[in-house]
């Protein structure tokens, strides 16, 4: 006889995704070169991606902050700088120097967003076209930091098929996006889940507020809801919250029916 896992069979759309985003040694996760070696001994397997956050890819020395890259690689965690660097280089005329330093560093994606800058359509795809067709991965990342308007699905949904028909292959949904919008719109977050697209984002939670606001977001989406922005140190304890596992989900694990969607 073998004890296994409880499964993550709650059902719901999404692919399940888990996006940490590595501040560098921090409160929230201390990932110098060991301890992302320590991360991803133990949390690996349940961690689909790294952001390296904001302009850490210059702000911390480039030895070993390549080194972390390469032991996310080589755990098979695909890396991507945060779009904070893009729109930086952006605002400076300069982002085609974004090349040389990404593929110095072993950093395989960046995320193009628009937090602080506005692209109009043309530009955004251009850059999505210019990165990929240098061997870059992209993520695009949608909203605002400070948003001024409520989520509109129509046009979300319109622009997660224009970046994708370019060629970014997820799309990240702001955090402070999700936030306003549900304050205006209690059941905007019911209408999100029923998207065809649904399962093409990743929606980003707060890492001040785990494990209550990702429990909440389980238990609404399911436990394959696709999740950014989470902190290194909490990636170990999502797994165990999409499997039931914790007090944030009530232990549903022993739960005879099936978490809501």
């Amino acid at each position: 006889m073998t004890l296994s896992l409880p499964p993550r069979d709650m059902g719901g759309p999404g692919g399940g995704l888990t996006a940490v985003i590595d501040f560098g040694p921090d409160s929230a996760g201390w990932t110098g070169v060991q301890g992302v070696e320590d991360l991803l001994a133990i949390a690996g397997p349940y961690i689909d991606f790294a952001k390296i956050y904001a302009m850490n890819a210059l702000l911390m020395p480039q030895e070993p902050l390549a080194r972390i890259v390469a032991a996310y690689g080589a755990a098979g965690v695909a890396t991507f700088s945060g779009g904070i660097l893009f729109e930086w280089a952006h605002r400076q005329g300069e982002v085609e120097a974004l090349v040389p330093l990404l593929r110095g560093l072993g950093i395989q994606g960046l995320e193009i967003s628009e937090n602080y800058i506005r692209l109009d359509p043309a530009e955004r795809d251009r850059w999505i076209g210019w990165f990929r067709d240098r061997g870059f991965d992209v993520i695009y990342e949608f909203g605002r930091k400070t948003p001024d308007e409520s989520l509109d699905i129509d046009r979300l949904a319109g622009i997660i098929g224009a970046v994708r028909d370019k060629g970014a292959h997820h799309v990240i949904v702001e955090q402070s996006e999700i936030e306003l919008a549900t304050r205006s719109d209690a059941g905007i977050l019911d209408r999100l889940a029923r998207e065809p697209w649904f399962a093409d984002i990743l929606i980003e939670a707060d890492p001040l507020r785990f494990p209550a606001q990702h429990a909440d977001l389980i238990r609404r989406f399911g436990a394959n809801v696709s999740l950014a922005n989470i902190a290194p140190g909490q990636a170990l304890r999502l797994e165990g919250l999409r499997r039931g596992i914790g007090r944030g989900v009530d232990y549903s694990m022993f739960s005879e029916e099936e978490v809501p969607a």
